[in-house]
């Protein structure tokens, strides 16, 4: 018993260190504008974004319905794009698992491509596309479709070599070797690689909303440079943090927790 009510306290202690640690960050933030502002003048008020100004600023556009509006675009966007990206990315790289010659060629391609940044792809997407919705589709799953294939492979190639020669020895096919087998072996390194790729598909939204005139959370961080609002720029910059980390918690941790209970883990 006593073990248990230890482990309570543990427990409701790492729970409550989480949001007392951000009340104090927001806290100190606010102390740093107000000393750097007013009693040191090392920056003007418009050039530095305090917690309660970020806070105003959030008001307003969910008055205005700004906010909410920039956020079902982006989401819905990216949604489209990397569910394109997951379908390129699984095929490519079952692909390259299939053939030794088509990885020797195309993996250093591939790696190269990974490391580009998402906003190289902007210049081609315009070109090809226009400013329209499809340019910023296409620059979603150019920047995170190569990093789902590279995961997909390795996952695969990473699968254990004496399974694979026990159901050939048991007389599967190629198609229930993958389907029995190696989908099942390497899926904790597609959840990983989904993951990845989604942190890719996200930045890479980002990046195409900033060039592009639509609706979304990139044009609103753009829209609070052009009006010179640091508070909205902050605030949008916050918002696009938030989306991410809750993201990654509630589908993807959820997905890995299940499929780790599932193994028995």
């Amino acid at each position: 018993m006593k073990k248990e009510n230890l482990t309570k306290k543990e427990s409701w202690k790492g729970t409550l260190m989480v949001p007392v640690f951000y009340v104090v960050l927001i806290i100190v933030w606010q102390l740093v504008y107000w000393v750097g502002t007013s009693s040191l003048g090392l920056w003007k008020s418009y050039a530095f974004p305090s917690p309660l100004m970020v806070l105003e600023s959030c008001i307003s556009l969910i008055q205005k319905g700004t906010l909410f509006q920039a956020l079902l675009y982006s989401i819905v966007r990216g949604i489209l794009g990397f569910g394109l990206a997951i379908v390129i990315g699984f095929v490519l790289g079952i692909l390259l698992s299939l053939s030794e010659g088509l990885h020797r060629c195309l993996h250093p391609f591939l790696l190269g491509l990974q490391t580009l940044p998402s906003i190289c792809w902007v210049p081609f997407a315009i070109l090809w596309f226009g400013l329209d919705e499809s340019a910023i589709i296409f620059v979603v799953v150019m920047g995170s479709a190569f990093s789902i294939a590279l995961s997909v492979r390795n996952g695969i190639r990473n699968v254990n070599p004496l399974w694979i020669k026990v159901a050939r020895t048991m007389g599967s096919n190629q198609k229930q070797l993958y389907r029995k087998v190696i989908v099942p072996a390497a899926m904790p390194a597609f959840v990983e690689g989904l993951r990845q790729g989604w942190s890719f598909a996200w930045r890479a939204l980002m990046s195409g909303e900033v060039m592009s005139a639509t609706v979304g959370l990139g044009h609103t961080l753009m829209m609070g440079r052009d009006l010179a609002d640091i508070n909205q720029v902050m605030l949008i910059m916050i918002v696009i943090v938030v989306i991410g980390i809750v993201i990654d918690r509630f589908v993807f941790r959820q997905i890995e927790e299940s499929m780790l209970k599932k193994r028995g883990l």
